[in-house]
């Protein structure tokens, strides 16, 4: 029973060989080293830099208003 197990084991592989070698060593390609995710930083960059332009900007808009209403 031994051998027989044996010998189909090894009739498997041998015809099954090349395409089960390759699928069980076969890695995912390694990444492209000049690709830079640009996805969820820059666009909170952005946003932070709209909200802090909209605060200086009222800032600028309310401190004119007052020095007009002042003379």
């Amino acid at each position: 029973m031994r051998n027989f197990i044996i010998l189909t084991v090894l009739t498997a592989l041998f015809i099954l060989g090349p395409e089960f070698m390759q699928s069980a060593i076969a890695q995912p390609p390694p990444p492209d080293p000049t690709a830079i995710p640009i996805d969820g930083g820059l666009s909170a960059l952005i946003a932070a830099g709209m909200a802090y332009g909209a605060k200086k900007l009222h800032n600028k808009r309310k401190q004119s208003e007052e020095g007009e209403s002042q003379d």
